[in-house]
């Protein structure tokens, strides 16, 4: 079966709204590596959209699944309860930022995280608003969709959204919006819009992921803490990306000094299995009567058994240290390019959550042109890189932690292989073809 004809297939089976990024079909994985169905390698810097912080299989989090596979897979929590389950929850509990009593729910997918976090926070605050950062990505269920910030492709075609949902600038000085002005839109948003007492929270990405990996400024956090504390607001924090080492630490809020009230997590939860998590100060979390948080599949038996398995490689592996170090590699080699690719506007990120920014070379505006330039030339030459933000200029870096120093150092060549063959219109050798391992 040849990927051409794979993708016929899947093109005459699937609906057209599931995009798909690569026709790579994927055979095998391991760690930091994906083999297709005819045999090629791939260095994989998508890790499933920052599901695999552990990488593919990590062995430690494959023994744990098999071993719960052996007990039972499913009895729904809320029918027979298992120990693995609540033993999760006190670890959350106690991992989260916030030096207060904290409780936990699981769910299966982010955007369910933050459905249940807006339905928590406004059966504690009896409010209904929320409000939301432009460029922010929250899901793409119906408030998800809401509280997301850009229209293509998330909301395009779907009709109206959920009602009570406002959304104000993110701080992004790179494009004009400094933490003062974040902060003045607010205020107008409560002058102009919406009474401050009808709104039950602000959810925020601490690292804004699908927007374009732009890390919110502590001092902005900070008045963001001071705000919804005079105003009796509910602060969210999204860490459905950011969260278990990504950014260097545990979670991404553990780089500022104060704590949100609700906390959404997934992706990298799991280690590659479905599971999603909300934790919040414990009488905030009390506020919804039994029955009205849950689902069948929530809190998963082998999701739970995976969760416990990556919360102990992140320690025992030390992989916030690890992040910083690869992150700090990373940049490294890329501020190394910007002489020689001119398209190169910035590098950021905290610990692995990196990312560069290109524009025309000649009118210095965003260009997502040249973003996916290099990922399509990176991807010939075995690299997968995905693009993000509002205008689709971003390169985001999401490799697992765990990859190996040679294999990063690989990747690293094609990286810069791919951006000057770009930026030139030359190919550049690589010391290596991928394709001929």
């Amino acid at each position: 079966m040849t990927d051409t004809a794979l993708t016929d297939r899947k093109n005459a089976a699937i609906a057209r709204g599931v995009g798909v990024t690569t026709q790579i079909y994927a055979d095998r994985a391991e760690n930091a590596e994906i083999w297709d169905k005819e045999g090629r390698r791939y260095i994989d810097f998508a890790a499933g959209i920052a599901v695999l912080n552990t990488g593919h299989r990590h062995p430690r989090v494959i023994e744990a699944v098999k071993a719960q596979l052996d007990r039972f897979t499913h009895t729904c929590h809320q029918v027979v309860p298992y120990e693995s389950y609540v033993h999760l929850a006190e670890r959350l509990n106690a991992l989260t930022p916030g030096d207060f009593a904290k409780k936990t729910i699981f769910v299966t997918t982010g955007a369910e995280a933050v459905e249940n976090a807006v339905k928590i926070a406004r059966a504690a605050t009896g409010r209904s608003a929320v409000i939301a950062f432009g460029g922010g990505f929250h899901g793409r269920t119906f408030m998800g969709m809401a509280l997301t910030g850009k229209v293509v492709p998330y909301k395009v075609g779907f009709g109206a959204m959920p009602g009570d949902v406002f959304h104000v600038p993110f701080p992004v000085e790179l494009h004009g919006v400094t933490p003062e002005q974040s902060l003045a839109a607010l205020k107008k948003l409560f002058a102009a819009d919406i009474d401050p007492q009808r709104v039950a929270a602000i959810i925020i990405e601490p690292v804004q992921g699908e927007g374009g990996f732009y890390a919110a400024p502590a001092s902005f956090m900070k008045a963001l803490r001071e705000l919804c504390d005079h105003h009796g607001i509910l602060l969210i924090a999204d860490e459905v990306q950011t969260g278990f080492a990504r950014t260097g630490r545990m979670f991404a809020m553990d780089h500022h000094d104060v704590a949100p009230d609700l906390m959404t997590m997934a992706k990298s939860l799991g280690g590659g299995f479905p599971l999603a998590a909300v934790t919040g100060r414990a009488d905030i979390m009390d506020a919804p009567t039994p029955g009205g948080l849950g689902g069948t599949y929530g809190g998963n038996p082998l999701g739970i058994a995976a969760a416990h398995a990556v919360i102990d490689v992140i320690v025992d592996e030390d992989l916030c240290g690890r992040a910083n170090q690869l992150g700090s590699r990373l940049k490294q080699r890329l501020e190394s390019l910007r002489e020689k690719a001119p398209e190169i506007v910035d590098i950021r990120g905290l610990g692995f959550m990196n990312a560069v920014e290109f524009n025309d070379r000649t009118t210095r505006l965003p260009s997502a042109e040249f973003a996916n330039a290099v990922r399509l030339i990176a991807l010939e030459n075995g690299l997968i890189l995905l693009t993000c933000g509002v205008h689709g200029n971003v390169i985001r870096f999401l490799a697992p932690i765990t990859i190996q120093d040679d294999v990063f150092g690989e990747a690293l060549d094609i990286l810069e292989a791919s951006i000057l063959e770009a930026s030139t219109g030359s190919k550049v050798a690589l010391a290596q073809s991928l394709r001929s391992k």
